[in-house]
């Protein structure tokens, strides 16, 4: 993570507190040299995908506790002099029945502009993200960002942006919870969710891409595991290895948090459709979903000072 001296004093700073299935983030950034640099990285645990795939809404405990967390996101954002905060809201703001209650009490817990993003709209913010940060990038590009609760899958170019963007309502948590939530997973928990994907993804054609990118969770814990380009052969390595392990072994051996060892082999198998029906290999991204809204923010920022 970058520190904040390496930006020069008076830089224009935003903060963009990200509210997903797994975990509510906060990044802190700043563009300096025409790069965006994170100043501020942090994340709480929540697990409101779990709770909506349980019972389809979020209740009045984990609804304070998204509150009570995004308040001190956002507490911690004002303090390092951000100029603009953005509550964005993904998959649970979707999925749950009473998505909107939550977007109205973060919107009321942290007094800033909060939004249910679309799926499109979630894609398109990754796919930003994503492309910012590659050193070199090709002219078409296909980013996927598997989430808890949704998988985006973008293609577009570095001229254009985004073209074809689709999102499915399949995401490692969700997995996890409908096909393997036992571990170690056995070969029919594994062919049931194999099925599962393969379902999710029938109707999905991405147009050919010259280079892709997975970020999100899965992406960065695979880095951990395989390296950081997901490969047909890579990924199918990383699955045996995930599956033949619990999950404390998982997070033992591989250095990520319990909650991510839990949705990994999940979020693994749904890169595999993802890189199968691409066609090329993915490099784990740098940047995705927080990094594309900072720099959307920061542009508009710009844009009204002249």
């Amino acid at each position: 993570m970058t520190t904040g001296w390496l930006v020069r004093i008076g830089a224009v700073r935003v903060g963009i507190v990200d509210v997903g299935a797994n975990t509510l983030r906060l990044l802190v950034a700043a563009r300096e040299d025409g790069r965006l640099v994170a100043l501020r990285e942090q994340r709480v645990q929540l697990g409101l995908g779990e709770e909506i795939e349980r019972s389809g809404a979020l209740g009045e405990e984990k609804l304070a506790e998204a509150a009570a967390v995004a308040r001190a996101h956002v507490r911690r954002a004002r303090k390092l002099g951000c100029d603009r905060i953005d509550v964005l809201v993904t998959s649970p703001g979707r999925q749950a029945h009473n998505g909107d209650e939550l977007a109205s009490l973060l919107r009321e817990a942290t007094g800033v502009p909060t939004k249910v993003l679309r799926p499109e709209e979630e894609g398109e913010l990754a796919w930003f993200g994503a492309v910012a940060t590659m050193e070199r990038p090709p002219d078409s590009i296909a980013v996927c960002d598997v989430g808890g609760g949704s998988t985006q899958l973008v293609v577009g170019t570095v001229s254009g942006g985004p073209a074809w963007v689709r999102s499915v309502d399949l995401g490692s948590l969700r997995l996890t919870r409908r096909t393997l939530d036992t571990a170690p997973r056995g070969q029919s928990d594994l062919d049931a969710a194999r099925a599962h994907v393969e379902a999710a993804f029938v109707d999905l054609a991405p147009p050919l891409a010259l280079a892709g990118i997975a970020t999100g969770g899965t992406a960065r814990a695979l880095r951990r595991i395989v390296g950081s380009t997901l490969e047909p052969e890579t990924l199918a390595s990383a699955a045996r290895k995930l599956a033949k392990r619990s999950n404390r072994a998982i997070a033992a051996d591989y250095g990520v948090d319990r909650a991510r060892a839990r949705t990994l082999l999940a979020g693994t198998l749904i890169l595999m459709e993802v890189q199968r029906r691409l066609g090329i290999g993915l490099e784990v991204g740098r940047g995705g979903i927080r990094e594309g809204a900072a720099l959307l923010a920061l542009g508009e920022l710009a844009a009204a000072t002249g």
